[in-house]
């Protein structure tokens, strides 16, 4: 999609250039009042509009790909999979893919036919939808990835490795498998974005805008911004989220806080330009988001997509939260991680159990990156802490919210 489409529903023209009261003119309002009539974004699109709106549904619906394969390999393996304990909570795992093929995405390396989760988020969506909890999975996090299918029909061994190799290896159902497998979650949901799919979304949003305390200049990621509050387009945000050499330590759990914060910065530009109950808004965003997303085969559509987010609308910034695993250094080399126990399974127990997530911002001097703060408080006056441990007090994690400003 250009710029130029960006401020009208896939690039219609608008009420002017050239438009008469009884010719384009006359067709254009007619046209606002079928999209008014659609209904507010996705769920109108979703019940199935008629007309130039049903012709806008099927194209969006045929934008996305359902991941038929990876349904197929975990339905082989259902019997070993978790079961979801909470009715009506849900569990996505996001990854960021860093194919080379594809357009738009050969700039950013060679092909060599492999790829890799280059991010990996479990989105936890409370059963009320009264609360979002993102927890980022580092990629090299040592973990037992299972004997899994390649795309050629062979299977590998189970092996003891760094996370993003399940994806390597198998694709989206050896990563849900792994996943699975760590943090004994059952994953309802899987979405697969690239690099250009990200760069898309972003422009259709016409930028998204983070704080820098000191100025960019990264040759490799080709990043030149000023310090302050900048308003990144799609090209400068995907530098953002995955430099490395020149943000931060160079760390991975550094560049992970600056994608979650970047995400957080995005759900505030959604939230506070009304994107979700504005059709001129949310359609060029839907079109961007929809050509770059391969989902499992329930979310392949407008309908499924809406029935996932449908409830996010109104969930407050404040409790969009965003953390990273509890994780450290892994014995066996400092640049691998490892979970950090019994921090990481009190996460977990607390997003299989649907039961409330506490975060702090900061990791606090005697916490672990990603950790728990020292001297976790009770999420309830009255109400034990973590689900089967009588008066244990909740564990505090630390982290951020959607609703902070990074330049305060």
């Amino acid at each position: 999609m250009s710029d130029d489409d960006a401020g009208t529903p896939l690039g219609d023209p608008g009420p002017g250039a050239g438009a008469s009261a009884t010719g384009d003119g006359l067709r254009w309002r007619r046209r606002r009042r079928r999209l008014g009539w659609a209904g507010v974004g996705v769920a109108a699109l979703a019940a199935g509009a008629v007309g130039g709106g049903w012709a806008l549904y099927a194209e969006l619906n045929g934008n996305i790909t359902a991941d038929e394969a990876a349904a197929a390999e975990l339905a082989r393996y259902e019997k070993e999979r978790p079961t979801a304990l909470v009715r009506g909570a849900q569990n996505v795992l996001v990854i960021g893919s860093d194919t080379r093929s594809g357009d738009g995405n050969a700039r950013y390396g060679r092909n060599d036919g492999t790829e890799r989760s280059d991010t990996t988020i479990l989105l936890h969506l409370a059963a009320g939808r009264d609360s979002a909890t993102a927890v980022s999975l580092p990629r090299d996090l040592m973990v037992d990835v299972p004997g899994c299918r390649h795309p050629d029909g062979r299977r590998s061994d189970p092996v003891f490795a760094q996370f993003n190799y399940a994806y390597e290896v198998g694709g989206s159902a050896c990563s849900i498998r792994t996943v699975e497998k760590l943090t004994g979650i059952r994953i309802d949901h899987h979405v697969v974005v690239d690099f250009q799919g990200f760069k898309d979304v972003v422009d259709a949003l016409d930028g998204v805008e983070v704080c820098l305390r000191e100025p960019v200049n990264d040759e490799d990621a080709e990043l030149r911004l000023p310090a302050g509050r900048v308003t990144l387009d799609g090209e400068q945000a995907l530098g953002y989220v995955r430099a490395r050499k020149s943000l931060g330590d160079g760390s991975d759990t550094d560049r992970m806080d600056r994608q979650q914060r970047f995400l957080g910065a995005l759900v505030n530009k959604v939230q506070s330009n009304d994107v979700l109950l504005n059709p001129v808004k949310l359609l060029p965003v839907l079109d961007a988001a929809t050509s770059s997303l391969t989902t499992d085969p329930d979310l392949a559509s407008l309908r499924g997509l809406y029935d996932l987010v449908r409830g996010l609308r109104d969930i407050p910034t404040d409790r969009v939260q965003f953390l990273t695993v509890p994780r450290e250094s892994y014995t066996g080399d400092a640049n691998r991680d490892q979970l950090v126990q019994p921090d990481a399974e009190q996460l977990f127990t607390r997003l299989r159990t649907d039961a409330p997530v506490a975060i702090a911002a900061g990791t606090g001097e005697d916490a672990s990156p990603g950790g728990v703060e020292p001297g976790g408080e009770p999420t309830e006056p009255g109400k034990s802490g973590d689900p089967g441990t009588g008066d244990s007090p909740a564990p505090t994690f630390s982290g951020n919210t959607a609703a902070e400003d990074t330049c305060e």
